[in-house]
């Protein structure tokens, strides 16, 4: 059979793949589309396995709003090229938007999904063979109410926070989601903190201060360490950082000060925690030609 332009074309409108990859697929199955498309397909998630090693440390966060939750995704690619894309952008909202609506219990739930033309992790798997990039969905939360306003604040499409409230009004809710992305806190308040990362910032004091101790009476001692353990605190906890927007006052204080309580937040920065490859661009450029 001959496989004419027309024929490629409306395999690629059908897939959205290369041309070149639609003709070859025709060839190989003698101009059938449904078994050219399924070819498509699998190639497809081939590519995509053989890609998912790649280090994805680019994206975007995106966010999903209803009534009663939002959800928050964050979509990770090899370049900042990729992640502007129209298509990335989309299919993260669409991560977010099935998120917020299915609530999975985890990420392979989530991948799981029905997008309306395959899973969602088929979706990504195409979207890798088209892309010719790693492209992964890296992680969500889906953050309900909690008695009071449910507040989000999004920075670009870089950091995301969404910040459910006990109590306390929309504006004091923003402001705090606000503060969040700024001052990027670990936890909400002292309680919050793991007692094995008190443990860890504990010997790290006791190593520098060794010199500052040494000759002082025991109980003062305690007081110097007690004290440094109570700064790290302030630093990594919501309630004990300065407000950003008045940092006269902690955030705790400005809580008080309206007659408000926070029952959670999360926030997302992309590519946090990840370690990015970095390469000499002249070297690459020299390797891939074979200098």
């Amino acid at each position: 059979m001959t496989i004419t332009a027309a024929l490629v074309k409306e395999l690629r409108d059908r897939t959205s793949a290369g041309m070149s990859d639609c003709k070859k697929a025709l060839e190989a199955t003698g101009g059938d589309l449904d078994k050219a498309a399924e070819k498509l397909r699998m190639d497809g998630m081939a590519k995509a396995d053989k890609k998912g090693s790649r280090v994805a440390a680019e994206g975007v966060i995106a966010l999903a709003s209803g009534d009663e939750a939002i959800a928050l995704v964050e979509l990770n690619s090899e370049t900042d090229f990729v992640s502007k894309g129209d298509d990335f952008k989309a299919f993260a909202q669409q991560v977010a938007d099935l998120a917020l609506k299915h609530r999975p219990a985890d990420l392979e739930a989530l991948l799981k999904l029905d997008a309306g033309n395959g899973s969602l992790d088929e979706q990504r798997r195409g979207m890798v063979a088209r892309i010719g990039e790693n492209i992964s969905v890296r992680r969500f939360a889906v953050v309900a109410k909690s008695g009071g306003d449910i507040a989000h604040y999004m920075h670009g499409a870089k950091i995301g926070v969404v910040v459910a409230m006990k109590q306390g009004s929309a504006e004091v809710a923003r402001d705090v989601a606000m503060h969040i992305a700024a001052s990027s806190p670990r936890f909400l308040d002292a309680d919050a903190v793991p007692e094995d990362v008190l443990a860890a910032e504990r010997k790290i004091i006791e190593a520098q201060s060794a010199e500052q101790a040494a000759g002082k009476p025991a109980e003062i001692v305690a007081k110097m360490m007690d004290g440094k353990i109570r700064k790290f605190i302030a630093e990594i906890t919501l309630t004990g950082q300065p407000f950003v927007k008045n940092p006269d006052q902690t955030v705790a204080q400005l809580l008080k000060a309206h007659d408000a309580e926070v029952a959670s937040f999360v926030r997302f920065a992309v590519g946090e925690g990840i370690e990015k490859e970095v390469t000499n661009f002249a070297d690459e450029v020299a390797a891939q030609a074979g200098l």
